[in-house]
């Protein structure tokens, strides 16, 4: 069974990152990936869209893949269904980002089992959008 970092530890995680890579961006502004990247945005940190399939969301270059990013990505943030959740932690693991997100509703325990030993931060089934407004 996974385990979440504490509220604390959480609250931060969010204090010194800026960079999210957001997997599953969509460009459609009713989507949820759509409405708590735009509420990081607006609170500050660098969105940057994964979506193979739009050239623009939230104003920022989405890419294809989390392997087209230049630069250090703080956190990579997946809105994906559970099953992709282990395709994108290995390429998770080829850009070296601090800390693997699944959104809220999203768990895996090959996921977290493949990246419990790697000194990276795994957080599961949370919203950053509420874990960003409980932990100010």
């Amino acid at each position: 069974m996974f385990k979440n970092p504490t509220r604390e530890e959480i609250g931060r995680i969010l204090k010194r990152s800026k960079r999210i890579a957001v997997v599953g961006l969509s460009d459609n502004p009713e989507r949820t990936s759509y409405m708590v990247s735009k509420a990081m945005q607006d609170a500050g940190y660098e969105i940057i869209p994964v979506n193979p399939n739009a050239d623009m969301i939230l104003g920022e270059k989405a890419v294809k893949s989390l392997t087209d990013i230049k630069g250090h990505v703080d956190i990579v943030n997946v809105f994906r269904r559970s099953e992709y959740l282990l395709g994108v932690a290995h390429e998770f693991m080829k850009i070296d980002a601090d800390v693997y997100w699944s959104q809220l509703g999203l768990q895996d325990e090959a996921t977290y089992e493949f990246l419990k030993d790697t000194g990276r931060t795994i957080i599961m089934d949370r919203c950053i959008k509420v874990e960003h407004a409980l932990t100010r």
